[in-house]
């Protein structure tokens, strides 16, 4: 008589509420290992305690990301909110020019979490944060009732005087966005339909789930003083138009003709003559920026250094509107911009 296998167990999934705090510390701890010398107190203790760097100013930004309002667990993978949460933070200090030096990470876990997809989540951001030699060097770690919420704060630093703003943009001042424009919203919109199943292949919804920072970029539009004034794009170029002039105190003239879309962008765009809302509120992590006329000489070799692209997209104005122009049936249209993405109404 033939002996029968035994019939497979399906056994539920672990989840993060069958460990303690400590436990979960520790496997943090294990995929952010390394120690620079100027850490002289690191996960674990109360506190972290590091030596400021010589002649240089701090640069500090914190963000929020959580499920349900910045990603979508039914369709972005754990990795990718890794990814995305720290993604956010170095934006930010390439917005300013800063080179990043540390991050602090807080999660708050439902305790259904399974605890596999809570290591993927710290591989992805361990990942991203590896490529850019930034040490995490401790945080928070809290069970919630409500959703999956990760905030990272980062600390980088630059030389005085070197910091990049919104504010520091005049009339007649160019502006020049980095990379494609709407290659986020395309990606995002076919993640919705296919439940997550993009291609890898798939350009657009890669640069939504596993967006890069422009960090080199900003540090060498600061360090060459090429740019006047800079913000990234993370809630979208018209957003980041309207927040640059309104914290310069001039108007902007975007020439829509000129914008370097995304390949699905620019076909809707030529469809229906405007730019898609979507396209103006797409979450690209490009850095918007604002050069005077006669340094435009200095962008040519930084853009070649950074490895990137970069558009002339418009101009500041004198008269404080932010407008968009484009040519149809032989003439030139001039319309208001779009606001871009808002948190709150």
């Amino acid at each position: 008589m033939t002996e029968q296998p035994a019939p497979l167990s399906h056994q539920p999934a672990q989840t993060v509420g069958g460990f303690s705090e400590r436990e979960l510390i520790a496997r943090i701890s294990a995929r952010f290992p390394s120690r620079p010398d100027w850490l002289l107190v690191g996960i674990g203790d109360d506190a972290a305690v590091v030596e400021p760097e010589r002649n240089r100013a701090e640069v500090l930004s914190v963000d929020c990301v959580v499920d349900g309002v910045h990603f979508d667990r039914a369709f972005v993978p754990p990795d990718a909110i890794g990814h995305r949460a720290l993604a956010v933070n170095l934006s930010d200090l390439a917005a300013m020019g800063a080179s990043p030096r540390l991050a602090l990470l807080s999660m708050a876990v439902p305790s259904d979490l399974p605890v596999a997809d809570f290591d993927a989540i710290v591989d992805g951001m361990a990942t991203l944060a590896d490529r850019h030699r930034i040490p995490v060097i401790g945080g928070n770690l809290t069970r919630t009732p409500g959703p999956l919420s990760i905030d990272v704060t980062v600390i980088g630093t630059i030389k005085r005087r070197q910091a990049l703003t919104r504010s520091g943009a005049r009339p007649g001042d160019e502006l020049y966005v980095t990379g494609t424009v709407g290659a986020a919203a395309a990606g995002l919109q076919r993640l919705r339909k296919s439940g997550g199943d993009a291609s890898p292949d798939d350009a657009a919804a890669g640069r939504y789930l596993r967006p890069e920072p422009r960090l080199r970029m900003g540090i060498l539009l600061a360090r060459n003083r090429a740019a006047t004034a800079c913000i990234d794009t993370s809630d979208g170029l018209a957003d980041a138009v309207h927040q640059l002039a309104g914290a310069s105190g001039v108007g902007a003239t975007i020439d829509a003709d000129a914008l370097p879309l995304d390949p699905d962008a620019r076909d809707r765009y030529r469809t229906t003559g405007t730019i898609p809302d979507d396209v103006l509120s797409s979450d690209d992590y490009e850095l918007l920026f604002t050069v005077r006329p006669r340094q435009r000489r200095r962008l040519e070799p930084v853009a070649r250094q950074a490895g990137l692209a970069v558009t002339r997209i418009g101009a500041c104005t004198s008269d404080r509107q932010v407008v968009a122009t484009h040519t149809g049936a032989g003439r030139v249209v001039t319309s208001p911009l779009g606001g871009g993405y808002r948190h709150f109404r």
